[in-house]
Parts: structure tokens; C-alpha cells; sequence
């Protein structure tokens, strides 16, 4: 990545989360709205699978609005749901903000 993009990154990370790590709001940009999601998302482990109750409670942790964000996660590539399951998807398929305008 580079240092402008990380730099973004930073910027946007900075504004949409609090000194406690949770989110204020969620971005209505798509952009900001990706890199707030794939920082969420970096923080569940690669190969495990989560319950609705599981990512619910993850969620939580960082915003109320645990619906918005699961949907979210799906609709951009960051996870798959199977009966009720959720994994990580690789990176190479998420949707990737670094290529947005």
C-alpha cells in the first residue's frame, strides 16, 4: 500500500472511531465505509467460523448496529454465511477501497 493510501487510511480510522476503538457512526461514503469494515473484519480470525450470535456480539463491541454491519460484511465480500455461519473470506476477495475515487 502506498504511504497516500496509508495515510487515508489513518485519516478515516482516526475520525469514524473513538479513543475506545468503537466506531461514532458509520460512514455513508463508500470508501470510508470499506476501510472502516475491513479494519473491523482484520480483527476476527482467518479460519474461523462464527455464529449470527457470535459476529453479533463482535460487532457490538464496536458499534450498536450489529444488522448494518454483518449485512455489510457480506454484501462487500469480507465474509460468506452458510446455515446461519460466518467465515472470513480471503483478502484477494474483498472489495478492495484502495481502488475507489
Amino acid at each position: 500500500m502506498t504511504a497516500s493510501l496509508e495515510n487515508y487510511q489513518k485519516s478515516v480510522l482516526n475520525a469514524f472511531l473513538n479513543k475506545e476503538g468503537r466506531l461514532k457512526n458509520i460512514p455513508s461514503q463508500k470508501k470510508k465505509k470499506l476501510v472502516v469494515l475491513e479494519y473491523l473484519v482484520q480483527q476476527l480470525d482467518d479460519n474461523q467460523t462464527y455464529t449470527e450470535r457470535e459476529i453479533n456480539e463482535f460487532i457490538k463491541k464496536y458499534h450498536e448496529d450489529f444488522c448494518t454491519i454483518r449485512r455489510e460484511f457480506i454484501v462487500n465480500g469480507y465474509m460468506d454465511r452458510e446455515d446461519g455461519n460466518y467465515k472470513k473470506r480471503d483478502e484477494s476477495l474483498w472489495t478492495n477501497w484502495q481502488e475507489l475515487k
